[in-house]
């Protein structure tokens, strides 16, 4: 199998502030729009993210109700620091300060206006990439 792409699909009961967010403080763009639903994406390796308004008919009966809760959105990248500080210039709030796990993580974490944790991380010399083989 060969993967070509990969989609995190996230329910929110508030598209808007989701994308929005996902917009002005991490250089997503739209890429797909229509009542309850957007697809948000980058050109880079990060993961693309739908937006599905919860309740939103598309959604298998027993799901429509659901919101994303226990997701984390883990996106690495260069200079940890420097986006911490501009998130902070912009006004974001961290929920989860700086810190460095055992294993040579290093991160820190924000939260979107619907609740979904956005975690950015930066590996220390000699932790682990997530980068891993992509061939």
């Amino acid at each position: 199998m060969q993967v070509t792409s990969t989609t995190l699909s996230l329910t929110v009961n508030d598209v808007a502030a989701s994308r929005d967010f996902l917009v002005d403080h991490f250089g997503y763009r739209e890429r797909v729009v229509a009542e309850g639903f957007v697809s948000l994406g980058r050109d880079d390796a990060a993961v693309d993210i739908v937006l599905l308004r919860r309740g939103i008919e598309v959604l298998p009966e027993g799901l429509r109700d659901q919101s994303a809760a226990g997701v984390i959105v883990a996106l690495v990248v260069a200079d940890l620091a420097a986006q911490e500080a501009r998130l902070r210039r912009e006004g974001v709030p961290i929920t989860m300060p700086m810190q460095e796990e055992a294993w040579g993580e290093r991160l820190f974490q924000v939260t979107d206006p619907n609740g979904v944790v956005i975690q950015l991380v930066e590996w220390v010399d000699g932790g682990h990439s997530w980068a891993g083989d992509r061939s």
